[in-house]
């Protein structure tokens, strides 16, 4: 796997582990807000935790793409061996 391949790998499995992350612990405004405001979506999160939630899936998709490196690399995980 050369390096640019690695990259893409990365980038796309870090998108998809952080939209599967970004809904956990949200809590919405629609108890705080009992009548209609200006501006304001009852349905946005109070604190989204935006920080935590970017390095909780840098930290994931390290340790899968780690794996999946090393099964590409060693032969355990190549396509190619399968379709023969």
């Amino acid at each position: 796997m050369g390096l640019t391949g690695s990259i893409i790998i990365y980038v796309m499995i870090w998108w998809i582990v952080f939209f599967s992350i970004l809904p956990i612990g949200i809590q919405s405004n629609k108890e705080n807000f009992k009548e209609s405001l200006e501006g304001s979506d009852p349905g946005a999160p109070k604190n989204p935790n935006i920080a935590k939630k970017f390095l909780v899936t840098t930290i994931i998709t390290s340790i899968l793409f780690i794996v999946i490196y090393y099964l590409v690399n060693n032969d355990f995980l190549n396509i190619r061996n399968f379709l023969q």
